[in-house]
């Protein structure tokens, strides 16, 4: 089932831009009356196999607009669901790309500026918890760290397993993090690192779902590693205490464990009638209920 949904995904993200390819050709006309029948998210790899699902829920469910309301005309319900990253979430809804942006990191300053028009909406929250392979023996020799440690382990200071404690084994540490275009990286970047560079070494993974594989299949890497991804990968990843907190549910929505982040979707204009309507099923029990059941925590109610 988990396999189908990025599946569904990828051939989305590939029509998606054959679409956007083929629609330059188009008459003008023709043009608008297409783009009314679809509607374009995109960014956030952590977020789009939740909008992903619940967007194949909604299409299954209603298959065409006049069964969402007898006012609309019985064209297919299209929706297209692309990853790149949150900064691509952001300057695609911005300049007009996708409509609805998606975004799991806080929205700058600079960027609310650009859509004073626009929506913010919390579809939720994430953690970044600090993961291994569950083989690696820190699991068991130390399965707390501090922050300050996480931070020498990701600027390189710590190079090696016995280096962060004696009992460990002489192997080097793999680094594996997201690519800058990631909200991750920048969530990480003001929540741990505090501006300190990330080791040149630190192999950059495209999307979180590669990152969380990387931990997966080595048995030195470590990486931080969306919650979510963590259970859907239930047993082949294993998280540490950071300062004594674990990233239970309970830990992040209290704001007791601090490496957390949003799950945003974001628009440059008011959204029209059908993306509201979207909106509105995301946000709903439906919605939400895949927001939980793929291991993020749904707002509070």
């Amino acid at each position: 089932m988990r396999k189908s949904r990025f599946v569904y995904a990828l051939v989305l993200l590939m029509s998606f831009f054959m679409l956007l390819g083929c629609g330059q050709s188009e008459q003008p006309k023709a043009e608008s009356e297409s783009k009314a029948a679809y509607i374009k998210l995109g960014g956030s790899s952590t977020l789009a196999p939740v909008i992903a699902k619940c967007a194949d829920d909604f299409t299954e469910h209603y298959k065409t607009w006049n069964n969402v309301d007898a006012k609309f005309a019985e064209e297919p319900i299209v929706l297209f669901v692309s990853t790149g990253g949150s900064g691509f979430g952001v300057k695609s809804a911005l300049d007009g790309t996708v409509d609805i942006g998606l975004v799991s990191r806080e929205i700058k300053d600079t960027e609310k500026e650009k859509m004073p028009n626009g929506k913010i909406i919390k579809l939720g929250s994430d953690a970044l918890t600090i993961a291994v392979n569950p083989q690696n023996p820190v699991v068991r020799v130390k399965p707390n760290l501090t922050t300050e440690e996480v931070k020498q382990i990701f600027a390189g200071e710590i190079k090696t397993w016995k280096d962060l404690d004696a009992n460990l084994p002489e192997r080097p540490i793999v680094l594996a993090i997201r690519d800058l275009g990631g909200g991750a990286s920048q969530v990480f970047d003001e929540l741990v690192m505090k501006g300190t560079p990330v080791a040149k070494e630190a192999q950059q993974l495209p999307s979180m779902g590669a990152l969380a594989g990387k931990v997966a299949e080595n048995v030195d890497a470590i990486g931080y590693v969306s919650v979510g991804l963590v259970k859907q990968n239930e047993g082949k990843i294993s998280v540490l205490k950071i300062d004594e907190v674990e990233p239970t549910t309970e830990n992040i929505a209290s704001g007791e464990y601090k490496i957390a982040r949003p799950l945003l979707l974001v628009t440059k204009e008011q959204p029209d009638e059908k993306q509201q309507i979207f909106i509105d099923y995301l946000l709903s029990e439906k919605g939400l209920t895949v927001v939980e059941e793929l291991g993020f925590i749904p707002p509070a109610k």
